[in-house]
């Protein structure tokens, strides 16, 4: 027959203690004497005692169990984010559930019908559509939901993000300043807060300098490296005169896959077009010629995420709407046209 398993009331029997001050020793949310308290400590060792930590997250307000919604892991920056979670949630031993769609909306709304008859404590959401489910948002009803880098338009959320819209604002603006006049930009999913942002920053900065932002070819992606080969592939069908000496890619995935096709076409990359990316991935450093970017700390933006959400589960009331700062990674991808 198997042991039955300690309980709170046991440790409080043998160390000959309340079971108020147990909980008090447990959580450390009380005054006991530090006799009293080695007491309940030399039960718990001896009993092999384990709290239950679910009810533990009930009576605390705390949480267990977190879900991390990410569209995409094999996208590094996504995996960052992810990381950060990860680390503020395992230095409090909470459990993080790893929900990746595939991007689209419906699966999005099926993986949160799972987590809601799962009752995790609160979610992370990292939107790869630019909406949100409704199932989702049912959830802030009972529980947090804190956005990670993406706003979601209309849904009046907790929020970490960075600032995108400076960032490529500040990127153009050096692309400009080293002589460029004939630039086109690969933008990321209309649908996407950050997409948006990163396109407006771009045009502040054409503006600054004199250019018509209309005058700015823009040409759709993903985020994906195939987009990037993809916008190169309609720029070279253009007359050699028409076409960009400098190329804005909305993020450095895409900065890759353009940079990959213009070296298949026997292109050069500084000499004959410029690249810039947005991210500054790991592997940006490690490519020729090194990729010029904006950088964002993706791994303390999840990290922050986690710990807004656990505060607010603790019953925190203060709005959460964080944005961190980005710098400029200046590198050799980027030269004055000749």
């Amino acid at each position: 027959m198997p042991r039955r398993r300690p309980t709170m009331k046991d440790v409080a029997e043998h160390a000959n203690v309340s079971v108020s001050t147990v909980s008090y020793v447990l959580n450390d949310s009380g005054p006991v004497a530090q006799e009293r308290r080695n007491r309940v400590l030399d039960a718990i060792r001896l009993l092999d005692y384990s709290p239950n930590q679910s009810a533990r997250s009930l009576k605390r307000r705390s949480a267990s169990t977190v879900a991390m919604v990410v569209p995409d892991l094999t996208n590094q920056f996504f995996a960052l984010v992810t990381e950060g979670v990860q680390r503020a949630a395992s230095s409090l031993d909470v459990l993080v559930v790893l929900i990746v769609p595939d991007g689209t909306e419906a699966a999005e709304e099926k993986q949160a019908k799972l987590l809601r008859s799962q009752r995790v404590d609160g979610v992370i959401y990292l939107s790869g559509t630019g909406s949100m489910p409704a199932a989702i948002y049912d959830l802030a009803r009972s529980g947090p939901v804190v956005l990670v880098d993406e706003q979601i338009p209309g849904r009046d959320l907790p929020a970490v993000t960075c600032d995108s819209r400076r960032g490529a604002r500040e990127v153009a603006t050096y692309v400009l300043e080293q002589g460029h006049r004939r630039l086109a930009v690969v933008g990321g999913p209309p649908a996407l807060w950050t997409a948006q942002q990163r396109l407006a920053g771009y045009r502040e900065a054409f503006a600054g300098a004199g250019l018509d932002p209309d005058s700015v070819p823009v040409h759709p992606g993903d985020y994906r490296e195939d987009s990037g080969a993809a916008a190169v592939d309609a720029l070279l069908a253009l007359p050699e005169a028409e076409r960009p000496t400098a190329l804005l890619c909305a993020n450095d995935l895409m900065a890759i896959g353009a940079m990959e096709r213009l070296t298949g076409h026997g292109l050069s990359v500084p000499h004959d077009i410029s690249v810039a990316g947005f991210d500054d991935l790991p592997v940006s450093r490690l490519l020729t010629p090194k990729l010029t970017s904006v950088r964002q700390p993706a791994h303390e933006m999840g990290y922050r995420a986690a710990t807004a959400l656990f505060r607010l589960l603790d019953g925190a009331s203060e709005t959460v709407d964080e944005q961190l700062p980005v710098t400029i990674q200046i590198r050799e991808s980027v030269r004055p046209p000749r």
